[in-house]
């Protein structure tokens, strides 16, 4: 089984499953530049990309949690082909649809897009997400996170979990374990985003509430250090998953690495 995700920075993850190469929230800008995020707020980003568009292999698609200056920038906007397929909110694939990106496809919770080649399929379910405290979050760009199986001759062989900018509410994510168990990977996001003194995503503490409720064999922590609003270090997520004997759970993934996600299937 082929599968790898490499790292590109904040969201955006490289997956190359089977036939399928699909791209994660692509977020391009480099240090020092902002990204625009509504109501007059920005945040500076402090990295680099791991690369840039013109880096990329030929893609298949793009999962997209929400359309935000740190998510879908306007260096995605202006490079990426207009014909992919792209798998989002309802919301973002309204303005995706008005930037003259055809293959943007809204999709409420729980329901899916399929992608094929061949033999092979990758499906690509919207999960709920909460971007933010209760009633705030309202105020956000609608969000989703994401289940990606991929299939070869109907035969699931791997399950990813993206968990989208979400904060942790039990009642919020439940049904995520309940529909969709044995997940292989969860790919978490984390920083600790404060604007305004407001948390609109998972802190240390959160990302470990959501790892044991979703129990993936491998917890991939991402979105944690590449802007000025994300508050708090990866180190504090790491902290608290090994004291919660969670450690050997979690495989953190630095900016521009790759890592072999066929070697979690099956491992508990």
């Amino acid at each position: 089984m082929d599968a790898s995700a490499t790292f590109i920075g904040t969201a955006t993850v490289l997956l190359r499953i089977g036939e399928f190469t699909v791209l994660t929230d692509p977020n391009f800008l480099h240090a020092g530049q902002r990204a625009y995020l509504g109501y007059g707020l920005s945040t500076k980003r402090r990295t680099d990309p791991a690369m840039g568009i013109r880096d990329l292999p030929p893609l298949d698609g793009i999962v997209l949690s929400h359309v935000h200056g740190d998510h879908f920038d306007r260096v995605a906007r202006r490079g990426l082909p207009r014909s992919l397929p792209i798998a989002t909110t309802r919301e973002a694939a309204r303005r995706l649809r008005k930037w003259r990106f055809t293959g943007a496809v809204g999709l409420p919770d729980w329901e899916r897009t399929t992608w094929r080649r061949g033999n092979e399929a990758l499906r690509i379910t919207a999960v709920p997400a909460q971007h933010g405290p209760d009633g705030i979050y309202r105020m956000m760009p609608e969000t989703m996170g994401s289940v990606i199986d991929w299939e070869v001759d109907g035969v699931r062989r791997l399950r990813l979990y993206m968990s989208g900018d979400t904060r942790f509410r039990a009642s919020v994510l439940r049904e995520i374990p309940e529909r969709y168990g044995d997940i292989d990977a969860a790919f978490v996001h984390l920083g600790a985003t404060r604007l305004g003194g407001v948390l609109f995503t998972m802190n240390g503490r959160e990302g470990v509430e959501l790892t044991r409720l979703i129990r993936p064999r491998r917890v991939i922590p991402i979105h944690y250090d590449d802007y000025k609003a994300f508050r708090e270090p990866l180190s504090r997520f790491l902290d608290i998953a090994t004291n919660s004997g969670l450690g050997d759970q979690v495989r953190p993934i630095h900016r521009g690495e790759t890592i072999d996600l066929a070697g979690v299937v099956g491992r508990r």
